[in-house]
């Protein structure tokens, strides 16, 4: 029986942002704790995106207008939900089929039966 452990860093750099962005889109507005172990649950650890990866990219995301902030004040702290917005939305779009092309091509690649071990 194989058990499945984290993906390694180097593996899930590049899909962090797709990632991310799809998340919040699907689910109207998020915020950082809450996408970090959405992300971990859906995936059942496979994919754990830590804060020191999560918050640069919400960042670039958020200067680029793909993504717009609303504070929430929950008693004494405030916490900093992200939505996609309109341009965000068409970006989604984008990552999405580019991420499903990706994984059609290394389907090919590593499930080609012309390929020598």
């Amino acid at each position: 029986m194989y058990i499945y452990k984290m993906y390694s860093k180097e593996l899930t750099k590049g899909t962090l942002q797709p990632i991310i962005l799809k998340l919040i889109d699907s689910r109207d507005k998020m915020y950082g704790y809450e996408i970090t172990q959405e992300v971990k649950k859906m995936t059942s650890g496979k994919i754990d995106i830590s804060e020191g990866a999560l918050y640069p990219i919400l960042h670039k995301l958020e200067a680029k207008g793909v993504l717009e902030t609303e504070k929430v004040y929950i008693g004494k702290r405030v916490r900093k939900y992200y939505k996609v917005t309109k341009d965000g939305k068409l970006m989604v779009t984008e990552v999405t089929k580019e991420i499903n092309d990706f994984m059609d091509t290394l389907h090919i690649i590593f499930n080609s039966k012309t390929l020598k071990s």
